[in-house]
């Protein structure tokens, strides 16, 4: 259809007002959740560095949900199919710019991310920004890209080409609360002139796996153990909450992720 089309050459998708109509709920859990952890943890958000949780919707029944919402579920499907995975999720504050990069850069599996963005952003204020068409492995322009800016971190924009990040030619994705925003993990994407408590989460989906493919699975659920230290991709709330319908995105992963106990002890020696 249009819409897959449309993600299929250009690599995201803006849905305007998808949530609107429950987005004051979103909004109370997220910060319901940031409140649990600061209590347990005393971890509060300074406004100096980026502050995240991983898994982040797995914490709060309704943020659970949104994996059942018909909503999120059908626009998932569309662009992945029927049984994909859900690979885990982040909440975050964000400070300040986020430079280019991609999440991910393969073509076995598909990976998209669904971001919820909870205040208002507009191209000066910390919206996402994507080059469009970026997310093509094999595309000329896209592999060229890659090589600019897969380092971005360490040779900035400025260095490279002789502009800011945020003068790269690219969309200025601009959202209000209650917007969703789905884009290939493939995608090049940044964000520039955010204040110190930009607030979002992510859902991560990628297709069901083929056996073939089942090392690319393996590799993203080490990467989660080894970078955040979890032992499970799911927390507790997400399973005990989740009806069949719920379990088809989890079974592929919960089926492959019995070495994540001991990749946390690895990286923990």
């Amino acid at each position: 259809d249009q819409q897959k089309s449309f993600f299929e050459c250009f690599g995201y998708i803006v849905m305007p007002g998808l949530l609107k109509d429950s987005i004051g709920e979103i909004q109370d859990a997220f910060e319901e959740v940031w409140l649990r952890r600061d209590a347990n943890y005393g971890h509060k958000h300074d406004g100096m560095r980026r502050s995240m949780i991983v898994p982040f919707i797995d914490q709060h029944e309704r943020l659970c949900a949104l994996l059942d919402d018909p909503k999120i579920e059908k626009l998932v499907e569309g662009l992945l199919g029927e049984g994909f995975n859900y690979v885990g999720s982040d909440g975050n504050f964000y400070v300040g710019d986020s430079q280019w990069h991609s999440d991910r850069w393969i073509s076995e599996v598909r990976f998209v991310k669904v971001a919820f963005y909870l205040d208002s952003l507009k191209s000066g204020s910390g919206c996402l920004r994507v080059l469009p068409g970026s997310h093509r492995l094999g595309d000329r322009y896209s592999q060229q890209l890659q090589a600019n800016v897969k380092d971005s971190m360490l040779i900035p924009a400025s260095e490279r080409w002789g502009i800011s990040g945020s003068d790269v030619p690219a969309a200025a994705l601009e959202t209000e609360p209650g917007d969703v925003v789905v884009f290939a993990h493939n995608l090049k994407h940044a964000a520039f002139g955010g204040g110190s408590r930009r607030r979002m989460f992510t859902i991560n989906c990628c297709e069901r796996v083929p056996d073939r493919h089942l090392n690319i699975l393996h590799d993203c659920i080490s990467d989660h153990a080894r970078g955040y230290g979890i032992d499970s991709m799911y927390d507790e709330k997400m399973l005990a909450t989740a009806g069949p319908q719920r379990h088809k995105h989890l079974a592929q992963v919960l089926a492959n992720q019995g070495h994540m106990a001991a990749e946390v002890e690895k990286w923990q020696a």
